[in-house]
């Protein structure tokens, strides 16, 4: 079960840090023209990066607390708050048009849950 916890963190850090980079970094112009990244043409762009921020700081939060052993609960607390991210995300890209991103969220959010649940849960670092 650890395992699979932090293989799950894993690939939701590296998937964080993808997007992080990609709307902090990338033109909102460039973001808008590109599938799935419409969205951004309604969205200030302070608001875009600022999401990609949040992701940024998502990628560590998911990985960083439990390798350094420094506030491991912030591992959970992170994935929880992922889990409302992308909520808002599928809101989002339902309100667009876009089901099949809105389904990628959606397996984003249950790996986000199964990382919370595991780690508040049955592989918390306090146990």
């Amino acid at each position: 079960m650890n395992l699979a916890l932090w293989i799950a963190a894993g690939l939701l850090a590296v998937v964080a840090l993808v997007g992080g980079v990609s709307k902090t970094f990338v033109p909102k112009a460039k973001l808008a023209a590109t599938s799935g990244g419409e969205w951004t043409g309604e969205a200030s762009a302070g608001f875009v990066k600022s999401l990609g921020v949040l992701e940024l700081l998502a990628a560590v939060g998911l990985i960083l607390p439990a390798v350094v052993g420094i506030a491991p609960v912030l591992v959970p607390v992170t994935a929880v708050c992922w889990v409302l991210l992308m909520v808002g995300a599928m809101i989002t890209h339902l309100r667009h048009g876009s089901p099949k991103f809105m389904i990628l969220n959606l397996v984003y959010l249950a790996l986000a849950a199964f990382i919370a649940w595991g780690r508040f849960g049955p592989e918390s670092f306090s146990a």
